[in-house]
């Protein structure tokens, strides 16, 4: 690779994770590909493929996932709902949310609302993200019994 090519690859690698940094920051909002991409300089299509290379799953994924670890949270609190959560972290769409929720978390949101409720009390909020931080690439075992 050239010094040309390794400052641009590099260039390139700021802009992708100042889109993750948004995503991070953003969650919440209602963000695309399209308008992250614009942003960025470059097209949709570049800014999947390289955002994948970069940060093994494609953008839309990495923002659900975000969107599932904030739930995962809220839903642990038991102060709102599941369609409250699924609104609350960005979602448009209840069952959209609870497909993914189910696929990264191995259970539907509103029973690991009635599981997880309490469990992570008194454990600091770092810890807590760490351990409760659902498994991407659907990787979750899904349960049978609801």
């Amino acid at each position: 690779m050239t010094q040309g090519a390794s400052a641009a690859r590099l260039s390139e690698l700021v802009r992708l994770r100042k889109v993750r940094d948004r995503m991070d920051r953003e969650y919440a909002l209602p963000l695309n590909v399209e308008a992250l991409a614009s942003e960025a300089g470059m097209s949709a299509g570049h800014l999947s493929r390289q955002f994948r290379l970069a940060y093994g799953e494609p953008p839309y994924s990495y923002l659900m996932t975000r969107r599932i670890e904030r739930a995962m949270a809220l839903l642990r609190q038991g102060q709102l709902n599941v369609t409250e959560v699924c609104f609350e972290v960005g979602c448009s769409s209840l069952g959209t949310f609870s497909a993914r929720f189910t696929e990264l978390v191995g259970m539907p949101p509103s029973v690991y609302r009635r599981e997880a409720a309490g469990v992570m009390d008194g454990v600091a909020p770092c810890v807590a993200k760490q351990v409760t931080r659902p498994i991407r690439n659907r990787e979750a075992l899904v349960r049978d019994d609801p």
